[in-house]
Protein backbone atom coordinates (compact mmCIF):
# COMPACT_ATOMS: atom_id res chain seq x y z
CA UNK A 1 0.00 0.00 0.00
CA UNK A 2 2.90 2.41 0.75
CA UNK A 3 4.45 1.80 -2.70
CA UNK A 4 1.17 2.61 -4.34
CA UNK A 5 1.05 5.94 -2.53
CA UNK A 6 4.61 6.82 -3.64
CA UNK A 7 3.86 5.93 -7.25
CA UNK A 8 0.68 7.91 -7.32
CA UNK A 9 2.62 11.12 -6.69
CA UNK A 10 4.33 10.93 -10.11
CA UNK A 11 1.44 9.50 -12.14
CA UNK A 12 -0.87 11.78 -14.10
CA UNK A 13 -4.27 12.58 -12.53
CA UNK A 14 -5.99 10.53 -15.21
CA UNK A 15 -3.90 7.50 -14.48
CA UNK A 16 -4.42 7.98 -10.76
CA UNK A 17 -8.16 8.02 -11.38
CA UNK A 18 -7.84 4.79 -13.34
CA UNK A 19 -6.01 3.16 -10.50
CA UNK A 20 -8.62 4.25 -7.99
CA UNK A 21 -11.46 3.13 -10.25
CA UNK A 22 -9.78 -0.23 -10.83
CA UNK A 23 -9.23 -0.76 -7.13
CA UNK A 24 -12.87 -0.01 -6.41
CA UNK A 25 -13.94 -2.40 -9.13
CA UNK A 26 -11.73 -5.16 -7.75
CA UNK A 27 -13.05 -4.51 -4.28
CA UNK A 28 -16.62 -4.76 -5.55
CA UNK A 29 -15.78 -8.00 -7.35
CA UNK A 30 -14.10 -9.40 -4.26
CA UNK A 31 -17.02 -8.35 -2.07
CA UNK A 32 -19.43 -9.83 -4.58
CA UNK A 33 -17.48 -13.07 -4.54
CA UNK A 34 -17.51 -13.10 -0.76
CA UNK A 35 -21.23 -12.50 -0.69
CA UNK A 36 -21.78 -15.28 -3.22
CA UNK A 37 -19.67 -17.65 -1.14
CA UNK A 38 -21.61 -16.68 1.97
CA UNK A 39 -24.87 -17.25 0.15
CA UNK A 40 -23.63 -20.61 -1.08
CA UNK A 41 -22.45 -21.60 2.39
CA UNK A 42 -25.78 -20.49 3.82
CA UNK A 43 -27.68 -22.53 1.27
CA UNK A 44 -25.50 -25.55 1.96
CA UNK A 45 -25.95 -25.17 5.70
CA UNK A 46 -29.72 -24.95 5.29
CA UNK A 47 -30.09 -28.60 4.31
CA UNK A 48 -28.62 -31.98 5.13
CA UNK A 49 -28.57 -35.20 3.10
CA UNK A 50 -28.98 -38.43 5.06
CA UNK A 51 -29.98 -42.05 4.64
CA UNK A 52 -33.38 -42.83 6.14
CA UNK A 53 -35.52 -45.97 5.98
CA UNK A 54 -36.45 -45.22 2.36
CA UNK A 55 -33.03 -44.26 1.00
CA UNK A 56 -31.17 -40.99 0.55
CA UNK A 57 -33.15 -37.88 1.45
CA UNK A 58 -32.34 -34.18 1.58
CA UNK A 59 -33.93 -32.35 4.48
CA UNK A 60 -34.06 -28.59 5.20
CA UNK A 61 -32.42 -27.80 8.53
CA UNK A 62 -34.29 -24.52 8.93
CA UNK A 63 -37.81 -26.00 8.90
CA UNK A 64 -40.21 -24.12 11.18
CA UNK A 65 -43.41 -26.17 10.80
CA UNK A 66 -42.50 -29.72 11.79
CA UNK A 67 -44.96 -32.57 12.24
CA UNK A 68 -43.66 -35.72 13.94
CA UNK A 69 -46.62 -37.81 15.16
CA UNK A 70 -46.01 -39.53 18.51
CA UNK A 71 -42.54 -37.97 18.70
CA UNK A 72 -43.65 -34.68 20.21
CA UNK A 73 -41.74 -35.56 23.38
CA UNK A 74 -38.47 -35.52 21.43
CA UNK A 75 -39.35 -32.26 19.66
CA UNK A 76 -40.22 -30.47 22.89
CA UNK A 77 -37.04 -31.77 24.50
CA UNK A 78 -35.17 -29.80 21.82
CA UNK A 79 -37.36 -26.71 22.39
CA UNK A 80 -39.23 -27.30 19.12
CA UNK A 81 -43.00 -26.84 19.14
CA UNK A 82 -44.66 -28.99 16.45
CA UNK A 83 -47.03 -27.49 13.90
CA UNK A 84 -49.62 -30.14 14.81
CA UNK A 85 -49.78 -32.83 17.48
CA UNK A 86 -50.64 -36.52 17.35
CA UNK A 87 -54.19 -37.46 18.27
CA UNK A 88 -56.65 -40.32 18.07
CA UNK A 89 -59.96 -38.52 17.92
CA UNK A 90 -59.93 -36.34 21.03
CA UNK A 91 -57.20 -38.35 22.75
CA UNK A 92 -53.79 -36.69 22.90
CA UNK A 93 -50.59 -37.15 24.88
CA UNK A 94 -51.93 -35.75 28.15
CA UNK A 95 -48.59 -35.29 29.87
CA UNK A 96 -47.45 -32.84 27.16
CA UNK A 97 -50.49 -30.59 27.17
CA UNK A 98 -48.91 -27.86 29.26
CA UNK A 99 -46.75 -27.21 26.20
CA UNK A 100 -49.13 -28.33 23.45
CA UNK A 101 -52.49 -26.99 24.65
CA UNK A 102 -52.64 -24.45 21.81
CA UNK A 103 -51.22 -26.74 19.13
CA UNK A 104 -53.83 -28.12 16.69
CA UNK A 105 -54.25 -31.88 16.46
CA UNK A 106 -53.79 -34.13 13.47
CA UNK A 107 -54.93 -37.74 13.28
CA UNK A 108 -52.29 -40.27 14.25
CA UNK A 109 -52.09 -41.77 10.75
CA UNK A 110 -51.62 -38.39 9.00
CA UNK A 111 -54.30 -38.57 6.29
CA UNK A 112 -52.95 -36.86 3.19
CA UNK A 113 -55.61 -34.13 3.05
CA UNK A 114 -55.17 -33.25 6.72
CA UNK A 115 -51.41 -33.17 6.22
CA UNK A 116 -51.72 -30.77 3.29
CA UNK A 117 -53.97 -28.50 5.34
CA UNK A 118 -51.43 -28.48 8.18
CA UNK A 119 -48.91 -26.91 5.77
CA UNK A 120 -45.73 -28.53 7.18
CA UNK A 121 -42.14 -27.66 6.23
CA UNK A 122 -40.93 -31.07 7.38
CA UNK A 123 -42.56 -34.43 8.11
CA UNK A 124 -41.03 -37.05 10.40
CA UNK A 125 -42.30 -40.63 10.65
CA UNK A 126 -41.16 -43.04 13.35
CA UNK A 127 -41.14 -45.96 10.87
CA UNK A 128 -42.31 -46.99 7.43
CA UNK A 129 -45.28 -48.74 9.06
CA UNK A 130 -46.36 -45.35 10.45
CA UNK A 131 -47.14 -44.17 6.91
CA UNK A 132 -50.37 -46.11 6.69
CA UNK A 133 -52.23 -43.46 4.68
CA UNK A 134 -49.70 -42.85 1.96
CA UNK A 135 -46.25 -43.55 0.59
CA UNK A 136 -43.02 -41.70 1.25
CA UNK A 137 -43.26 -40.24 -2.27
CA UNK A 138 -46.77 -38.92 -1.63
CA UNK A 139 -45.77 -37.29 1.65
CA UNK A 140 -42.60 -35.89 0.06
CA UNK A 141 -44.77 -34.02 -2.42
CA UNK A 142 -46.34 -32.24 0.55
CA UNK A 143 -43.08 -31.52 2.41
CA UNK A 144 -39.59 -32.99 2.78
CA UNK A 145 -40.01 -36.29 4.64
CA UNK A 146 -37.69 -38.29 6.88
CA UNK A 147 -38.64 -41.85 7.85
CA UNK A 148 -36.82 -43.27 10.85
CA UNK A 149 -35.28 -46.69 10.68
CA UNK A 150 -36.92 -49.06 13.16
CA UNK A 151 -33.94 -48.98 15.51
CA UNK A 152 -34.07 -45.16 15.54
CA UNK A 153 -37.80 -44.69 15.84
CA UNK A 154 -38.21 -47.07 18.79
CA UNK A 155 -35.28 -45.64 20.76
CA UNK A 156 -36.08 -42.18 22.16
CA UNK A 157 -32.41 -41.35 22.59
CA UNK A 158 -31.71 -41.99 18.92
CA UNK A 159 -34.84 -40.04 18.02
CA UNK A 160 -33.42 -36.99 19.76
CA UNK A 161 -30.03 -37.45 18.13
CA UNK A 162 -31.53 -37.69 14.65
CA UNK A 163 -33.91 -34.77 15.13
CA UNK A 164 -30.98 -32.78 16.51
CA UNK A 165 -29.09 -33.43 13.27
CA UNK A 166 -32.11 -32.62 11.10
CA UNK A 167 -32.68 -29.28 12.83
CA UNK A 168 -29.07 -28.24 13.54
CA UNK A 169 -29.59 -28.85 17.26
CA UNK A 170 -26.82 -31.38 17.80
CA UNK A 171 -25.38 -29.61 20.84
CA UNK A 172 -28.80 -29.28 22.44
CA UNK A 173 -29.44 -32.98 21.83
CA UNK A 174 -26.17 -33.89 23.54
CA UNK A 175 -27.03 -31.68 26.52
CA UNK A 176 -30.52 -33.20 26.88
CA UNK A 177 -29.23 -36.76 26.79
CA UNK A 178 -26.34 -36.08 29.18
CA UNK A 179 -28.65 -34.33 31.63
CA UNK A 180 -31.09 -37.23 31.53
CA UNK A 181 -28.34 -39.73 32.32
CA UNK A 182 -27.28 -37.61 35.29
CA UNK A 183 -30.87 -37.37 36.52
CA UNK A 184 -31.45 -41.12 36.16
CA UNK A 185 -28.18 -42.00 37.89
CA UNK A 186 -28.97 -39.75 40.84
CA UNK A 187 -32.50 -41.17 41.08
CA UNK A 188 -31.15 -44.72 40.90
CA UNK A 189 -28.99 -44.04 43.95
CA UNK A 190 -32.02 -42.69 45.81
CA UNK A 191 -34.13 -45.71 44.90
CA UNK A 192 -31.43 -48.07 46.13
CA UNK A 193 -31.38 -46.25 49.46
CA UNK A 194 -35.18 -46.54 49.69
CA UNK A 195 -35.78 -50.18 48.74
CA UNK A 196 -32.41 -51.83 48.24
CA UNK A 197 -32.74 -54.90 46.01
CA UNK A 198 -36.51 -55.25 46.43
CA UNK A 199 -38.46 -55.78 43.23
CA UNK A 200 -41.30 -53.85 41.62
CA UNK A 201 -43.93 -54.42 38.93
CA UNK A 202 -46.39 -52.26 37.02
CA UNK A 203 -50.04 -53.12 36.45
CA UNK A 204 -52.15 -51.00 34.12
CA UNK A 205 -55.95 -51.12 34.29
CA UNK A 206 -57.72 -49.98 31.13
CA UNK A 207 -61.50 -50.31 31.00
CA UNK A 208 -62.07 -53.85 32.31
CA UNK A 209 -58.71 -55.20 31.17
CA UNK A 210 -55.44 -55.72 33.04
CA UNK A 211 -51.97 -55.33 31.56
CA UNK A 212 -48.57 -56.22 32.99
CA UNK A 213 -45.50 -54.28 31.84
CA UNK A 214 -42.95 -56.75 30.56
CA UNK A 215 -39.27 -56.05 31.21
CA UNK A 216 -38.90 -53.63 28.28
CA UNK A 217 -42.43 -52.32 27.85
CA UNK A 218 -42.68 -48.51 28.03
CA UNK A 219 -41.90 -47.29 31.58
CA UNK A 220 -40.37 -50.67 32.45
CA UNK A 221 -37.27 -49.37 30.66
CA UNK A 222 -37.10 -46.65 33.30
CA UNK A 223 -37.73 -48.85 36.35
CA UNK A 224 -35.55 -51.78 35.42
CA UNK A 225 -33.06 -50.10 33.12
CA UNK A 226 -32.44 -46.53 34.27
CA UNK A 227 -33.34 -46.92 37.95
CA UNK A 228 -31.99 -50.44 38.39
CA UNK A 229 -35.00 -51.78 40.30
CA UNK A 230 -34.97 -55.57 40.59
CA UNK A 231 -37.18 -57.52 38.20
CA UNK A 232 -39.53 -59.99 39.94
CA UNK A 233 -39.46 -63.57 38.69
CA UNK A 234 -43.03 -63.25 37.43
CA UNK A 235 -41.98 -60.47 35.03
CA UNK A 236 -38.84 -62.27 33.89
CA UNK A 237 -40.92 -65.34 33.07
CA UNK A 238 -43.08 -63.31 30.68
CA UNK A 239 -40.22 -63.36 28.21
CA UNK A 240 -39.42 -60.85 25.50
CA UNK A 241 -41.71 -57.90 24.88
CA UNK A 242 -43.94 -58.58 21.88
CA UNK A 243 -45.33 -55.90 19.58
CA UNK A 244 -48.89 -56.74 20.61
CA UNK A 245 -49.70 -56.00 24.24
CA UNK A 246 -52.27 -58.53 25.36
CA UNK A 247 -54.28 -58.26 28.59
CA UNK A 248 -53.75 -60.72 31.41
CA UNK A 249 -56.40 -62.43 33.51
CA UNK A 250 -56.79 -61.94 37.25
CA UNK A 251 -56.04 -65.62 37.72
CA UNK A 252 -52.73 -65.25 35.87
CA UNK A 253 -51.67 -62.48 38.26
CA UNK A 254 -51.95 -64.75 41.28
CA UNK A 255 -48.20 -65.43 41.22
CA UNK A 256 -47.10 -61.78 40.91
CA UNK A 257 -44.23 -61.84 43.39
CA UNK A 258 -43.20 -58.16 43.27
CA UNK A 259 -42.36 -56.41 46.55
CA UNK A 260 -43.84 -53.18 45.18
CA UNK A 261 -46.60 -52.59 42.63
CA UNK A 262 -47.32 -49.41 40.71
CA UNK A 263 -51.03 -49.61 39.93
CA UNK A 264 -51.68 -47.34 36.94
CA UNK A 265 -55.31 -46.47 36.35
CA UNK A 266 -57.82 -43.66 36.16
CA UNK A 267 -60.02 -43.63 39.25
CA UNK A 268 -63.15 -44.45 37.27
CA UNK A 269 -61.87 -47.43 35.26
CA UNK A 270 -64.39 -50.28 35.41
CA UNK A 271 -61.79 -52.95 36.15
CA UNK A 272 -60.17 -51.13 39.07
CA UNK A 273 -62.81 -52.03 41.65
CA UNK A 274 -62.99 -55.62 40.39
CA UNK A 275 -59.24 -55.92 40.73
CA UNK A 276 -58.98 -54.43 44.20
CA UNK A 277 -61.86 -56.50 45.56
CA UNK A 278 -60.45 -59.74 44.17
CA UNK A 279 -59.12 -62.21 46.73
CA UNK A 280 -56.31 -63.03 44.29
CA UNK A 281 -55.18 -59.41 44.29
CA UNK A 282 -55.52 -59.10 48.04
CA UNK A 283 -53.29 -62.12 48.48
CA UNK A 284 -50.33 -60.60 46.62
CA UNK A 285 -47.25 -59.81 48.79
CA UNK A 286 -47.14 -56.12 47.77
CA UNK A 287 -50.84 -55.68 48.57
CA UNK A 288 -50.56 -57.40 51.95
CA UNK A 289 -47.54 -55.26 52.86
CA UNK A 290 -49.25 -52.03 51.73
CA UNK A 291 -46.67 -51.46 49.01
CA UNK A 292 -49.09 -50.58 46.19
CA UNK A 293 -48.87 -47.09 44.69
CA UNK A 294 -51.81 -45.65 42.77
CA UNK A 295 -50.83 -43.70 39.66
CA UNK A 296 -53.77 -41.88 38.07
CA UNK A 297 -52.01 -40.47 34.97
CA UNK A 298 -51.01 -43.30 32.68
CA UNK A 299 -50.00 -41.18 29.70
CA UNK A 300 -46.27 -40.93 30.42
CA UNK A 301 -46.03 -44.47 31.79
CA UNK A 302 -47.27 -45.92 28.51
CA UNK A 303 -44.39 -44.71 26.36
CA UNK A 304 -40.77 -43.67 26.73
CA UNK A 305 -39.14 -40.32 26.02
CA UNK A 306 -37.05 -37.71 27.73
CA UNK A 307 -39.99 -35.85 29.27
CA UNK A 308 -42.11 -38.97 29.88
CA UNK A 309 -39.26 -40.77 31.63
CA UNK A 310 -38.49 -37.80 33.86
CA UNK A 311 -42.12 -37.72 34.98
CA UNK A 312 -42.02 -41.45 35.67
CA UNK A 313 -38.87 -41.00 37.74
CA UNK A 314 -40.58 -38.23 39.71
CA UNK A 315 -43.55 -40.54 40.37
CA UNK A 316 -41.35 -43.40 41.50
CA UNK A 317 -39.34 -41.25 43.90
CA UNK A 318 -42.46 -39.61 45.30
CA UNK A 319 -44.27 -42.91 45.88
CA UNK A 320 -41.35 -44.88 47.28
CA UNK A 321 -40.43 -41.98 49.51
CA UNK A 322 -43.93 -41.42 50.88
Amino acid sequence: MNSLKKRSLIYTPMFSFALIFGACSNADENNSGTENNEDTDSEQAAEVTLEDATGEVTIPTDAERIIAPYMEDSLLSLDITPAAQWAIGTSVLDYLQDDLADVPTIEWNLPLEMTIEADPDLLLFSSQAAMSEGSADEYSEIAPTYVFRDEEGTDWRKQIEVIGTLTQNEEKAEEVLADYEDTAAEASDQVEEMIGDESAAMVWVMADQFYIFEEQRHAANVLYGDLGISVPAFISDLGETEAAWNPISLEAMADLDADHIFLISSEDEAGLTRLQESSLWQGLPAVQNDQVYNITDSSHWNLTGNIANRLTIEDVLAELGS
